[in-house]
């Protein structure tokens, strides 16, 4: 068992690490485009749903329309647009549930298997949003292998290795699903050693602990390090406070710039990031 749950924090250690700087991506890309107001579409075709701007929010019978062309079209083109489309809108809570609800992961998750690169990166990017929701991890979970062969097999630094590496991310930023990952630790390893500045972590990293950061990201990162921590303590690791290597995810949460990150979000506004500071504080 506890050579099981060493697998599991490494290889969440690894993957987190790989995808970080994603997560600084999404946060200056979600906070440009939240400047201005969303707006419902009103009914119109499925094909049309695909060729407006992104900033447009889908409902449930519109979303349902745009799923049945995904599922039935054979044009790439259209495949595409709709893929894209579907991610955009599962960057939102309520449509996350609804795609699940209307059996939309299925469908997306089929398309990871596409020969098209392109079709591919769009069905990972989809699923990355969708795997932003616990409850759409039960179901995304099955495609975690093929994506992991995908990331590994793929050329390195290339766009479906990123799209893949985010989806792995979300997957394990709890518990859950890291075990399904101990049969990549070496490949991770390997991505992390020979890939470019977007599958590296480095000190900005930590930026995601200011305390203007959206409260949604912060209880993520927050969450990220209790899962760290809870791993780390099962081994004894914390006891012994081992040395971990220089610019690793490790060596950055366990330094003092972090420390001192931590104990600012103990007076934090929003209560519950002030609850998981607290929690985390006595680590230091």
């Amino acid at each position: 068992m506890g050579g099981a749950r060493y697998v599991g924090w490494v290889a969440a250690g690894l993957v987190l690490g790989a995808g970080a700087c994603y997560c600084i991506y999404r946060l200056t890309r979600g906070q440009q485009r939240g400047s201005g107001g969303r707006r419902l579409r009103p009914s119109r075709s499925a094909e049309d749903l695909t060729s407006d701007s992104c900033d447009d929010v889908l409902n449930a019978e519109q979303l349902q329309k745009l799923l049945y062309l995904l599922e039935s079209t054979e044009d790439p083109v259209i495949m595409e647009r709709a893929l894209v489309t579907l991610g955009n809108n599962a960057a939102f809570s309520a449509n996350q549930a609804v795609i699940r609800e209307l059996g939309g992961i299925p469908i997306v998750g089929d398309k990871i298997n596409n020969p098209n690169h392109s079709i591919k990166e769009k069905a990972l990017n989809a699923l990355n949003n969708l795997s932003v929701n616990v409850e759409n991890q039960i179901k995304i979970k099955i495609y975690i292998k093929q994506i992991c062969e995908d990331v590994f097999s793929g050329p390195l630094n290339s766009a479906v290795q990123l799209a893949g590496l985010r989806v792995l991310t979300n997957m394990t930023v709890t518990n859950d699903h890291q075990h399904m990952l101990k049969s990549y630790i070496t490949d991770l390893f390997q991505v992390l050693l020979t890939g470019n500045g977007n599958t590296k972590v480095d000190s900005s990293f930590l930026s995601l602990y200011d305390g203007h950061v959206a409260k949604e990201i912060l209880l993520r990162v927050l969450t990220l390090f209790q899962n760290v921590n809870n791993c780390l303590r099962m081994e004894g690791q914390l006891a012994t406070q081992p040395p971990f290597s220089k610019g690793s995810l490790f060596f950055l949460l366990y330094g003092e710039e972090c420390a001192q990150k931590m104990r600012a979000l103990v007076y934090h506004h929003d209560v519950d990031v002030k609850e998981k500071a607290l929690t985390i504080i006595p680590k230091f």
